[in-house]
């Protein structure tokens, strides 16, 4: 995504008594980052730190970053300053975003307009944009798909979007680029004391090779979000009482032209009270959210009831000439976000409305609660807190107010085009390279290979549909990516876009990894089985199967006969079910080639009880699935289609 920085009103505001210091560290890094192996090593050595951080989150890389060298206003004005902070600091990942307020009642208009009004003016001079209200025709030619009965107009404001994950590895990047050590699947067993119950460390585990060891710190700081419990039970298990209570909201991505403009939709007021949006996102749409009481897990899971949930608020916001179907959900998710207790209030049922710093009696230090938006702010009051009960000595106060994040230093919104000038990539290609690694951009089109074609010259895509690059994933393991989830999720987001696709593409991820990190074999099936159950799973692939294997078949008797025909004509022997055997005959007696890989693939997608097999029952399933919507599109369907030219009931897409 393109941005234009901010005027020099804006810029100047970080031009503080810190300017001298913070342009020495904004000095552009040299582009090798330290290997992972090199970091474990460096955390092995017996060496005492100064301070340990678990969590490696917003918060605790932010505090990583700090390397010691009236409620709601308050709480509002400090978010406005840090939002435009990340703006500055990581433009290449973050940009302004208009958002639409649609207005069906006239009495909505001042009470809108009066409170968007307040946050324009506490934004002050760091304000993105203006709010501004439209006319019922202007909202209308910006959001075609809007419901227009009793559509009074629409206000629009602006916030910040930025790509979470992305921007979330930058701050570790940076971190290590100034000297920390950072290392991600190392788990804490165990946090080690002293003989007056002090915490001195922690025995730590790699969950990559097994090895286990000590680290030795001054302080330890805990910032590890939904999990914040469990570590203060380590610190502290005779007094700590729980203050963490996790909600889990759930995501669903929907088809790019549900956000036609490039502009958000937000719906304030729902059925049972919760805020309901869409937002445009990686050229594809976002809606959210739930909001519900979670157990703590590390493999959270979206369920049909919660998308369904978010697919009903919808409808109600557009017009009825819009089919919503369960089939446009590409990928649905369910994120964790850590509500805390403040432990020194005597209600235990309240929440904070920020986030908490406590010291624990073992000197441990937790961190809880907060917002994306504020995690700079809340890693300096952490480290401050640090610095503060263990007398620990600091070089110079805070200078993260400005300090440019991995990718930020030459970046500049039109580097897409020398991209495609210099290297010969497609434009999509060069803007999701630009707009994903900033001035490393040219690091990766450097690793690419020349593809033998007239266009592009470089750059070999993983899928047709998606810019992402194979290049991408050898990059991905200099950036200490582990394992395959790592990549289809954590690097490039494929896995939230379109999970049938990310399934597509993690064959060829494996191989690429596999070749970059000496994987075995076995290892190689281990990690294509652990990201297959990933996206099932946690990717609310199972829940689309659950969507199709509840729906009622809804097929007339002459639909029924003619997908009885069709299975028939892939189980010749009339044994009851399909295989993949049987998928492969029946392509090659059709002179149809298909890769081993895509025939296990079209196999799976049908085989919704994982037996292996297609059985009649999931097959009229499937037909009735793409008839009622739960589905929009079928591969095995399509593929029979195209070979025996019989319409069916196939539609354009393919969701979950």
């Amino acid at each position: 995504m393109s941005w234009v920085r901010f005027t020099k009103t804006g810029k100047d505001h970080f031009r503080t008594v810190h300017a001298d210091r913070l342009a020495e560290l904004n000095k552009r890094a040299p582009s090798a980052l330290p290997t992972r192996k090199d970091i474990l090593t460096s955390l092995n050595k017996g060496d005492e730190f100064d301070v340990l951080i678990i969590g490696g989150g917003a918060t605790g890389a932010g505090a990583a970053i700090m390397k010691l060298d009236l409620e709601q206003y308050r709480m509002v004005k400090e978010a406005l300053f840090e939002r435009h902070n990340l703006l500055e600091i990581a433009p290449h990942l973050s940009s302004p975003l208009p958002i639409m307020l649609p207005i069906y009642k006239l009495w909505q208009v001042p009470y809108y307009w009066s409170g968007i009004k307040a946050y324009d003016f506490v934004s002050g001079k760091r304000v993105l944009k203006n709010s501004f209200f439209i006319s019922k025709s202007q909202a209308l030619e910006r959001f075609p798909m809007l419901k227009n009965e009793s559509l009074k107009g629409a206000l629009i404001y602006y916030d910040g979007q930025h790509n979470d994950a992305r921007m979330n590895l930058a701050i570790i990047l940076t971190a290590i680029r100034h000297g920390a050590a950072c290392a991600n699947h190392v788990r804490v067993e165990r946090l080690n004391k002293d003989e007056t119950g002090k915490v001195t460390g922690a025995h730590v585990r790699d969950m990559v090779t097994g090895a286990e060891w000590d680290i030795k710190a001054k302080a330890v700081i805990n910032a590890t979000g939904p999990f914040t419990d469990s570590i203060r039970l380590m610190g502290d298990p005779e007094t700590a009482r729980p203050i963490c209570a996790p909600s889990s909201g759930v995501h669903i991505t929907l088809p790019g032209y549900y956000s036609p403009s490039n502009t958000g939709l937000l719906d304030p007021d729902t059925s049972d009270g919760r805020v309901i949006f869409f937002l445009p996102w990686e050229r594809m749409t976002i809606a959210g959210t739930t909001d519900a009481p979670s157990e703590v897990t590390l493999s959270p899971q979206p369920t049909d009831h919660d998308i369904e949930f978010i697919l009903q608020e919808i409808r109600g916001y557009l017009s009825k000439d819009v089919s919503v179907r369960r089939g446009d959900v590409m990928s649905a998710w369910s994120g964790l976000r850590p509500l805390v207790r403040d432990p020194n209030k005597k209600d235990t049922k309240s929440l904070a409305r920020n986030h908490i710093i406590e010291v624990g009696k073992s000197g441990l230090i937790t961190i809880a609660g907060g917002k994306w938006t504020t995690y700079r702010h809340m890693a300096e009051e952490t480290v401050d807190k640090v610095v503060e009960v263990h007398g620990l000595q600091t070089v110079s106060g805070c200078v993260t107010p400005g300090l440019l994040l991995e990718g930020a230093h030459d970046w500049n919104a039109l580097q897409y085009i020398h991209l495609v000038q210099d290297y010969g990539m497609e434009v999509d290609v060069a803007q999701h390279l630009s707009s994903t690694y900033g001035d490393r951009a040219f690091v990766v089109a450097r690793m690419c290979k020349m593809t033998g074609k007239r266009w592009p010259i470089v750059g070999q895509r993983l899928h047709p549909e998606f810019p992402y690059l194979d290049a991408e994933v050898r990059y991905a393991v200099k950036e200490y990516a582990c394992t395959a989830i790592d990549v289809i999720a954590r690097r490039m987001r494929l896995a939230f876009l379109n999970t049938y696709a990310a399934h597509e593409v993690l064959p060829d991820v494996v191989r690429v990894m596999g070749e970059e990190l000496g994987w075995s074999s076995a290892e190689q099936r281990a990690q294509l089985e652990k990201a297959r159950t990933f996206i099932d799973l946690e990717m609310g692939q199972m829940a689309k199967q659950t969507a199709v294997s509840n729906a009622p078949l809804n097929l007339t008797k002459e639909e029924m006969q003619r997908a009885k025909e069709r299975f028939h004509q892939l189980d010749k022997d009339r044994k009851g079910h399909i295989t993949v055997n049987d998928l492969r005959k029946h392509f090659r007696e059709h002179n149809q080639k298909i890769d081993e890989r895509v025939l296990h693939e079209l196999l799976n997608e049908v085989d919704l009880n994982k037996n292996g097999e297609i059985e009649i029952a999931e097959f009229f399933q499937l037909y009735s699935g793409l008839k009622g919507g739960q589905l929009t599109s079928n591969r095995l369907v399509g593929y029979l289609d195209e070979i025996h030219g019989t319409p069916s009931v196939n539609r354009a897409c393919g969701g979950i």
